[in-house]
């Protein structure tokens, strides 16, 4: 293996490894976010992303938190305990900030996760794996 590919390979390890004893967002975080740049295949550290809840009926998006990601991709604490409830959510990434840094062109300016919470009692985790041509985003667990 060459010297250049072990610190995307150690990154895709901890990416699909257990979070133990390595700075995973705090257990009583219901809902947490982890972002992979797969262009280098290490974690995008520095991505400013936005969460938002839909109000009044489904008229308008209330922003909870803005944040950036760490330095493993991850925001740690984007709801605290108690602060989730039943409802329509959105995580907007803005990628295309995250790329200009970088000194990079790319396809999408931004990237939006809408999902509903149903069970407030739930932990969730969206996950989303970023080049600047393409984007994959899953319920994690």
């Amino acid at each position: 293996m060459s010297s250049g590919s072990a610190p995307r390979l150690r990154a895709l390890q901890r990416h699909l490894g257990s979070g133990e004893g390595r700075g995973m967002e705090p257990v009583s975080s219901p809902l947490t976010t982890h972002v992979l740049d797969t262009a280098s295949g290490l974690p995008a550290q520095g991505l400013c992303l936005c969460l938002s809840r839909l109000e009044d009926h489904g008229q308008q998006w209330t922003e909870l938190r803005r944040s950036y990601t760490d330095t493993d991709g991850r925001c740690p604490g984007l709801l605290l305990p108690g602060q989730m409830k039943a409802g329509t959510y959105k995580l907007t990434f803005d990628t295309e900030g995250y790329w200009k840094k970088r000194g990079q062109d790319s396809f999408y300016p931004y990237v939006e996760v809408v999902f509903t919470i149903t069970n407030e009692t739930h932990k969730f985790h969206v996950p989303l794996l970023l080049s600047p041509w393409s984007y994959t985003t899953y319920r994690g667990s």
